[in-house]
């Protein structure tokens, strides 16, 4: 253990956990073995999954483990977890999304500090089936990320009220911290120089409850952020959605998704703060035209 913390670099890991203890495992094994390893690691299990905790404090008993008895989902668990860590980079997964790159904490500590204007770092995920591209030192300015394969700069984190903390986040999570984070002039950068692999196959995706949490989801998007003026933007990207989902079979969750939008924008109504028409359209654009940067 002595030799690791020496050797260990200047981050935190994340870990947000829920009922798949065998992948949970296997991603912090995975993060453990990397070289440098980052000096410390920490879970959060969801909903009182006390199960999957007893399992991660038996075989990582070093590992900080968090617990919320309600549910508070990826967002909410990434909340606790950057606030309770101790390093200023603090690097993301989920339970299936692992580093493809023993040296990919090293790699972090110098992006990161090559770029200190990045609030988030973004890397470049695989999932099962993919082609798997080699890891290049390129990379651009971007919009968006995925919460399982970044690193975030902590003191700029908790700047932001985080993550609205939805059960199910499809649609809402990342995107609505990136669009708040590029209306105060914080950017994220991506690089293919980062490989992380997502050990999923995104059947999930095809659940009913998905499928309506995301349509919902978009619509408490454009309310609690897009100006009244362009609530018709929002508007287009919940029917653009609502096709996709029809074209590709998906009907299950649909209609109850439309349905469940009132209470759902009355119950986090709260958390509404529209940025201003020119933020938004700033961050579109760049979502169509990212920005390449020399590294």
């Amino acid at each position: 253990m002595g030799d690791r913390l020496l050797t260990a670099a200047p981050a935190s890991a994340i870990v947000a956990a829920f009922t798949r203890v065998g992948q949970t495992l296997a991603t912090l094994e995975k993060i453990r073995a990397c070289q440098p390893a980052p000096d410390e690691i920490l879970v959060h299990v969801d909903a009182g999954q006390t199960k999957c905790e007893d399992a991660i404090r038996r075989a990582f008993p070093e590992i900080g483990v968090f617990r919320s008895d309600q549910t508070v989902g990826p967002g909410g668990a990434r909340n606790k977890l950057v606030a309770a860590a101790k390093h200023e980079f603090v690097a993301s997964f989920d339970d299936d999304s692992y580093p493809m790159d023993a040296d990919y904490f090293a790699r972090v500590v110098t992006l990161l500090e090559r770029f200190p204007e990045a609030a988030i770092l973004c890397a470049e995920v695989f999932q099962r089936g993919d082609p798997v591209a080699l890891d290049s030192k390129t990379a651009e300015w971007v919009s968006d990320f995925a919460g399982g394969a970044c690193v975030y700069r902590r003191t700029i984190f908790l700047t932001t009220a985080g993550y609205v903390p939805l059960p199910v986040a499809y649609g809402m999570e990342e995107v609505d911290l990136a669009l708040r984070l590029h209306a105060r002039g914080g950017r994220i950068l991506k690089s293919r120089w980062l490989r992380v692999f997502h050990d999923t196959d995104l059947e999930r995706h095809a659940d009913p409850r998905v499928t309506a949490g995301g349509i919902a989801n978009l619509a408490l998007l454009t309310y609690l952020r897009y100006p009244p003026s362009l609530w018709p933007v929002g508007l287009g990207q919940c029917c653009s959605r609502i096709l996709w989902l029809m074209r590709h079979g998906r009907w299950r969750g649909i209609v109850s998704g439309l349905l469940m939008i009132p209470s759902h924008l009355r119950a986090y109504r709260r958390h509404r703060q529209a940025i201003q028409p020119n933020q938004l359209r700033s961050y579109l654009s760049l979502r169509r035209a990212p920005q390449p940067e020399q590294l």
